[in-house]
C-alpha cells in the first residue's frame, strides 16, 4: 500500500495485527502490557501463547494489564513528527482503557515542548481488536487515496459507526476478575450455564445468552449470513484466543456468504486474553464502501 508520505497512522497492540499486517498497512503500533506474577511484560513480547494462558491459569496471583505509558507514545511520535509527518493516532475504547487518554497526554506534553504535538490528531475506535483492525484499515486506505487528516478522520469515523460485533466469549469470569464486565453483570450469576455472546460498543454490552458452543457458533454464523443478506459488500474478520478450530469454522462460513476473504483472521493478543479468557470466537462487519477497500 503506497501511503500519503504526509500522514503517518499510529494503533496499539489491541488491535492484533501480525507483522504482515503492520508492514502492508505501514502502521507503527503502541504496545500495551501484560503483568503476570509481577512481572511486566510488552504485548508483543508474547508469541508462546498457549504456554502464557497456562501459566495465567496455575498463576497465585490475578494477571493484569497496563494501558501503554505517555512515555511509550513519545517513543513512538517523536521519529514521525521529525519527519515532518502528521500523526493520526487511532485507538481502543477509552471506555474499557485509558490509551487515548494516554497518547492525548503524550501529544500535548510534545505540543507543549515545541516539539510538533499539534500535529497528532488521537481517535478513539470505540472497539478493540478485529473492529479496531477494521477502522485501522479504514484510516490506512484513506492516507493511501492521498485524503487530508480531516478526510482521514471522517473516514475513520464512518467505519467506526458502521462497524458491527459479535463475540461467543466462554464464561463472563474473566472479564468480572478484569473489571470489564459493563452491562453484562446481571448475567454473572448463571455465567457457568451459558455461553454469553456480547459485543463492544465503547463498553462491554450483553447480547443474548445460549446454552452451549454449537448454537453460539450458530448465532455467529446467523450473524454473518444476515449482513451478506443486505446486499452490501462487506469486509469482515474473524478473531479468536485459543480457539483455532472454532475460528476456521466460522471464517469458512464467512467465505461462503460473503464471497471473499477476511480482512484479519489471527488469534488476538493477550492484553485481551487476559480479560476475556480462551475460548472465546469474535466476527466483525464493516461495509466495504466505509472503508475502502477489503485490503
Amino acid at each position: 500500500m503506497s501511503a500519503d508520505p504526509n500522514i503517518a497512522l499510529v494503533t496499539d497492540s489491541t488491535a492484533s495485527l501480525t507483522k504482515e499486517d503492520r508492514e502492508r498497512l505501514d502502521i507503527s503500533v503502541v504496545n500495551l502490557y501484560v503483568i503476570l506474577n509481577g512481572e511486566q511484560r510488552r504485548e508483543n513480547e508474547i508469541d508462546d501463547y498457549a504456554s502464557f494462558y497456562k501459566a495465567v491459569l496455575e498463576s497465585p496471583q490475578l494477571t493484569t494489564t497496563s494501558q501503554p505509558s505517555v512515555g511509550d507514545f513519545m517513543e513512538v511520535y517523536a521519529p514521525l513528527l521529525d519527519a515532518g509527518k502528521d500523526v493520526i493516532s487511532l485507538h481502543l475504547s477509552g471506555g474499557i482503557s485509558g490509551t487515548c487518554e494516554a497518547a492525548r497526554q503524550a501529544a500535548g506534553q510534545l505540543e507543549a515542548d515545541g516539539l510538533g504535538g499539534e500535529r497528532i490528531t488521537v481517535v478513539d475506535s470505540r472497539t478493540t481488536a478485529g473492529g479496531l483492525a477494521l477502522t485501522t484499515l479504514g484510516a490506512a486506505n484513506a492516507i493511501a487515496a492521498g485524503k487530508s487528516v480531516e478526510e482521514c478522520v471522517a473516514q475513520i469515523e464512518g467505519a467506526r459507526d458502521g462497524l458491527e460485533t459479535l463475540i461467543m466469549v466462554d464464561t463472563l469470569e474473566y472479564l468480572r476478575k478484569g473489571g470489564r464486565i459493563g452491562g453484562a453483570q446481571a448475567w454473572i450469576g448463571g455465567a457457568l450455564k451459558i455461553k454469553p455472546l456480547i459485543t463492544l460498543e465503547e463498553t462491554v454490552r450483553p447480547v443474548e445468552k445460549v446454552r452451549t458452543t454449537s448454537r453460539a457458533m450458530q448465532r455467529l454464523k446467523d450473524f454473518a449470513s444476515e449482513k451478506a443478506a443486505s446486499g452490501e459488500e462487506i469486509t469482515w474478520t474473524a478473531q479468536h484466543i485459543q480457539a483455532p478450530e472454532l475460528a476456521a469454522e466460522l471464517a469458512a462460513h464467512c467465505r461462503e456468504v460473503f464471497q471473499c476473504e477476511g480482512a484479519f483472521l489471527d488469534e488476538m493478543f493477550t492484553v485481551l486474553g487476559c480479560h476475556a479468557g480462551p475460548g472465546l470466537v469474535a466476527i466483525g462487519t464493516v461495509p466495504t464502501a466505509l472503508v475502502g477497500s477489503k485490503f
